[in-house]
């Protein structure tokens, strides 16, 4: 996997890493377990570091949106994490690779795997190199509000047209129905699926990793400049 930019010496603790609980009683939530308290602490010190006038309370929501699943499933798809997910049967058929869930479980148990394999310093550098955008993208204001709002908002500041919200497929009863929502920045070329048992949710997280698309985006045209 290039894109983790590490060459394992424990190959088993990689593969680990990626199999999830439906495949058998070996897998990786003991990883996460442990990635999960380590994210928790490096975004911790980030946090304190660069907002030094923040109390405590404020701190603490800035810390949940970034390590919230929807942050960490934007991370796993940007490398690409779905192609390498060892899921069973029930899982692959139920589209589990794309479920925001399992993709941010997967990133925390890769963290934990890295520290492992190497050190926390290899762990640490491994967060600060692939949340750059979204640490980039925090702010005290945006914590507060949704991400349909902040992702309205900078298409909005920066002179774009607005979001375009489409319901992709609907499966279910009428009483526990999953929405499929496709949210598109046709004008960047951006687009994101979400699922979610309610249009608003499904709806949301798509926001959410298109608005990480585009601070992404942002960042690396920034970098070349």
């Amino acid at each position: 996997m290039r894109k983790l930019d590490y060459e394992f010496t424990d190959k088993s603790l990689l593969t680990l890493a990626l199999t999830h609980r439906s495949k058998g009683a070996k897998n990786y939530e003991r990883l996460e377990f442990l990635g999960d308290s380590i994210l928790g602490f490096v975004v911790a010190e980030w946090l304190y570091e660069n907002f030094p006038k923040l109390a405590e309370g404020k701190l603490s929501r800035m810390r949940s949106s970034l390590v919230r699943k929807e942050t960490l499933a934007i991370v796993a798809r940007k490398l690409g994490l779905s192609e390498y997910l060892i899921l069973g049967e029930g899982e692959l058929k139920s589209g589990g690779f794309n479920r925001d869930s399992i993709l941010s479980d997967t990133v925390e148990s890769i963290i934990g795997a890295l520290y492992l394999d190497a050190n926390f310093d290899v762990a640490s550098n491994f967060i600060h190199r692939n949340f750059k955008a979204q640490f980039d993208g925090i702010s005290e204001v945006s914590t507060f509000k949704d991400p349909k709002s902040r992702l309205q908002e900078a298409m909005q500041k920066q002179g774009f047209e607005l979001p375009r919200y489409d319901i992709v497929e609907t499966v279910g009863e009428q009483h526990e129905q999953e929405f499929t929502v496709e949210c598109a920045l046709s004008e960047l070329q951006l687009r994101s699926r979400a699922t979610a048992y309610s249009r608003r949710n499904a709806e949301q997280s798509a926001a959410e990793q298109v608005l990480g698309l585009f601070l992404e985006s942002n960042f690396n045209k920034l970098r070349k400049a």
